[in-house]
């Protein structure tokens, strides 16, 4: 059965049954904690967490997927893969266990004739929560399996929830029997190469608490609405349902291995090393097309990264098994061919599909060449010397200047007779990865391979920075970039990246925030600039938009900057200086900058830090520096050696990469700083700076913002503007506010602690009146009623249990409701005499809370549920009345 086949089935099956079909979302979460959707239920989850009334009570999808964590297990096993669709049931109080684990069962089962997937019963193995009594009794009892067939497993394997506070529950999972040839009998828990799970049915029906990993967390209680999220993995299906040893060769990953096995002449089972290559090759491959399709452009960061990644591995690995041109082409065809039956949608976008792919491949076979002609230096270098082994930094220069890959290198080493320093080499990645966490902010970098402007730099040399001095000159364009590539020339409406010979912009770096501007063609064409950065050092990138007329390479330019953006940047960077050797002055060397952020108006400063700054540290730091500032000191640089500016005492600021000439910023007497950022030129230029306060952002470091100039003074004016308002509300003089507001607030407090103690009390008294007005209903006392919209659940509860308690010594049932936050609720209690009878509370809640729109559940003695109806309030009463003279 092809894949697309196994979709449209399931799909139609449930369709068939109810479920509203949801098309599959992009690839690109609308989630800030996601990058990419990792999961057929991410689209849902609005739903499950109670933030969004879900629009249907089922409902069903096919999920496009990517995951990454597992990147260099893609090809060795049976089942990593980056791409995968999850097939989806979805219940939202509407059917539960029962349910769900009779449709699973029916469509896995069926004939292939009555529209299943016709698998055989007796190759079905289950596996439930291992205290999940009610799962294991409907698939014994109802579905028929034998318990031989059934194991239980604990929390890691079937327990499911976010991994954050909310819905959790259990989970019980199908898996099909491969037969002996795949490893040992004895069931899912014992060998899951052999026995594969293929579905997972998750039971939605408690809340968990705060906790890490998938065990160590709190159940809360019981949900009011219980929920069905389910999952079936396409391809796992396909490869059972096709009869091939693992997921890479059911037919939409066989196609791609076919085609590459034709490009490269490497038959696919030829040798272990080559059929792990056409894996990654075939499952990247199929990855990108799709990441592509969604929107996502390779990049060095986020979304682009991924992308970027595992095309450059798919790449790669071609060339491992022989390609010596491009091949991405041809690949993308038959990646479209394969997948456009359940997608036809790439097949409308292959032309802007192959344009960013074949992009990517130009610019990575650039890096490859490059990084080869390094390697072969390398190489002889170390023969020269006698060695063998080739050093671990040429391997990490390789890596991560040109961008390389480390298991090329070993590989060309190899062929060479050397082995390389991988110890040394991983060590210098891990500095990276540190350096990387600690800097809090992020490294922008160009849209486009770094090796484009790599090449700039290498045609016309680094660009001339003459912003010190001007705000603005003459220039010429010696770059141009238009969506990432290089172009001769772009026009009215593009987004360009221009490299310039010379400028006045400063380019993001040390803490300061890039200028803005135009850059001016003698034609009359302008393009707005909007950020600079340096993605390789001394190539400063302009970033902006064409707004009028054409830019080409090779003309004459009139660049300015924005001069007031500039002014106001440079006062924020200069205060940054003076609060850093205010808060060393306070809190001694320990607190070296960590990192900082000079924008206009507004500065931010990390600095090390054990624990919180005292207020009272900090306001002598903030009169410090303003002291400083009214001190008129010039503000001078200097550019001098690496050695001479340590004699002087300068201090390194963070961030920073220093040549054996550097730039010596000083402050007076007060403070100096190697620094190749703007400056004032005078102390008193700054007017004045406000610290708005200190916290901490990690582990030993602490981070100030302040306000600088204009910016800190209209904050001051509105504090004490806010000050006046409040000292002619209290009566009162302004050093006399913070006791008053206290008094005030200790007074609410007390008067809200009396209200609520009332309320209680309101609520309670009436569970006199009505005990006293319980009806009879066939030998059962039923007390019934609704109580003062806003009652909490808490209250609501006590005050049943208290109705409950007054009705003792014949068989009782209370059932009281209430309105809160516009949903009604329900809490019902049962007296032992009544559940003698065979009435649970439980029961109860659920006739009652359908009736209301909604779910609950609990014990035989107390349950609760709620609703979103309040106006069935009164329906929900009768429901209930109903029942218990159906069960009395």
């Amino acid at each position: 059965m092809e894949s697309a086949e196994i979709r449209r089935r399931w799909l139609r099956f449930f369709e068939e049954r109810g479920h509203t079909v949801v098309p599959s979302a992009s690839l690109i979460a609308d989630d800030p904690t996601l990058l990419l959707v990792p999961a057929g239920m991410v689209p849902f989850k609005p739903y499950f967490l109670g933030e969004v009334k879900p629009p249907f009570d089922r409902a069903t999808s096919v999920q496009k997927c990517v995951r990454t964590p597992d990147i260099e297990e893609v090809g060795k096993t049976t089942r990593h893969g980056t791409f995968f669709q999850m097939c989806g049931n979805f219940s939202f109080g509407d059917y539960f266990k029962e349910g769900a684990i009779k449709l699973a069962w029916e469509l896995l089962t069926s004939s292939v004739e009555g529209g299943g997937y016709g698998l055989e019963p007796e190759k079905l193995w289950i596996t439930v929560y291992k205290d999940d009594d009610e799962a294991e009794a409907i698939w014994r009892d109802v579905i028929g399996v034998p318990s031989t067939r059934i194991q239980r497993l604990g929390m890691k394997e079937n327990y499911w929830s976010m991994g954050v506070p909310g819905p959790c529950g259990p989970c019980s999972e199908i898996n099909y029997d491969r037969g002996p040839e795949f490893g040992v009998e004895g069931g899912p828990a014992v060998n899951d190469e052999r026995y594969v799970e293929i579905w997972n049915l998750v039971f939605m029906q408690y809340e968990r608490g705060e906790g890490s990993g998938k065990e160590d967390f709190p159940i809360l209680g019981e949900l009011p609405s219980k929920n069905i999220d389910t999952g079936l993995g396409l391809e796992r299906l396909a490869m059972i349902l096709q009869g091939v040893r693992n997921m890479y060769e059911i037919d939409t990953s066989r196609m791609v291995i076919d085609k590459a096995t034709e490009l490269t002449g490497v038959a696919y089972g030829a040798a272990p090393e080559s059929d792990v290559s056409l894996r990654v090759v075939s499952d990247h491959l199929r990855t990108s097309v799709m990441l592509i399709g969604d929107g996502v452009t390779p990049g060095n960061e986020g979304r682009g990264y991924v992308l970027r990644r595992i095309m450059r591995r798919a790449i790669r690995n071609m060339r491992l098994l022989g390609a010596d041109k491009p091949v991405v082409g041809e690949l993308l065809d038959t990646v479209v061919k394969a997948m456009s039956p359940q997608y036809p949608e790439l097949a409308e976008d292959r032309k802007r599909i192959e344009t960013v792919a074949l992009g990517e491949e130009a610019a990575f076979l650039k890096t490859l060449k490059t990084g080869t002609n390094i390697l072969d230096t390398a190489v002889s270098d170390t023969k020269a010397s006698g060695g063998s082994v080739l050093p671990g930094d040429k391997a990490f220069l390789l890596h991560d200047t040109w961008g390389f890959p480390i298991d090329l290198t070993l590989e060309m080493a190899a062929e060479q007779g050397l082995s390389v320093d991988e110890d040394g080499f991983r060590r210098l990645m891990k500095e990276q990865r540190e350096r990387a966490k600690a800097d809090a902010k992020a490294k922008k970098q160009g849209h486009a391979d770094l090796s484009a402007y790599r090449e700039v730099a290498d045609a016309s040399g680094a660009t001339e920075f003459i912003g010190y001095g001007d705000t603005s000159g003459e220039s010429r364009v010696v770059g141009l970039l238009v969506d990432g590539l290089p172009s001769p020339a772009a026009h009215e409406g593009d987004e360009v990246e221009v490299v310039l010979d010379r400028t006045p912009f400063y380019a993001e770096g040390g803490g300061q925030q890039a200028d803005t501007g135009r850059i001016r063609l003698d034609n009359g064409a302008v393009v707005q600039v909007r950020d600079v950065q340096q993605p390789v050092p001394g190539v400063s990138v302009h970033k902006g938009v064409v707004q009028v007329g054409e830019v080409t390479v090779g003309a004459q330019v009139f660049a300015e900057i924005d001069v007031t953006r500039r002014r106001a940047i440079a006062r924020a960077h200069s205060a940054t200086h003076l609060t850093h050797q205010a808060l060393r002055d306070a809190l001694g060397p320990t607190a070296a900058q960590a990192g900082s952020e000079n924008a206009p108006g507004r500065f931010r400063f990390d600095f090390g830090s054990p624990s919180a700054v005292p207020t009272a540290v900090l306001t002598d730091v903030e009169q410090r520096i303003n002291e400083v500032l009214a001190r008129e000191l010039d503000v001078t640089a200097e550019v001098m050696s690496m050695s001479e500016a340590k004699k002087q005492g300068a201090i390194a600021e963070f961030g920073e990469k220093y040549g054996e000439r550097v730039r010596v910023v000083t402050i007076g007497d007060f403070s100096k700083e190697l620094c190749g950022g703007t400056h004032v030129h005078n102390t008193s230029q700054l007017g004045l700076v406000k610290l708005l306060g200190e916290s901490s952002i990690g582990s030993g470091v602490r981070r100030v913002e302040a306000l600088v100039g204009v910016d800190a003074y209209n904050f001051l004016a509105r504090e004490a503007t806010v000050v006046a308002q409040l000292t002619e509300l209290v009566k009162g003089r302004s050093e006399e506010l913070p006791e008053r507001v206290a008094g005030m607030l200790s007074r609410l407090r007390e008067a809200e602690k009396e209200i609520e103690k009332f309320r209680a009390e309101k609520v309670l008294q009436a569970a006199a009146g009505l005990a006293e007005g319980a009806k009879d209903v066939r030998g059962v006392a039923l007390a019934t009623g609704q109580v003062p919209d806003g009652t909490s659940a808490d209250d609501l509860r006590k005050l049943v249990l208290d109705v409950r308690g007054r009705l003792q010594g014949r068989p009782a049932v209370v059932a009281l409701f209430t309105v809160a936050g516009g949903r009604p609720l329900t809490v019902v209690a049962t007296s032992e005499g009544a559940r003698d009878r065979g009435i649970k509370a439980g029961e109860l809640v659920r006739t009652a809370a359908k009736t209301l729109g909604g779910g609950g559940g609990g014990k035989d003695d107390v349950a609760q549920g709620g609703g979103q109806n309040p106006a069935a309030i009164e329906d929900a009463v009768a429901a209930v009345e109903r029942l218990v003279s159906e069960k009395a």
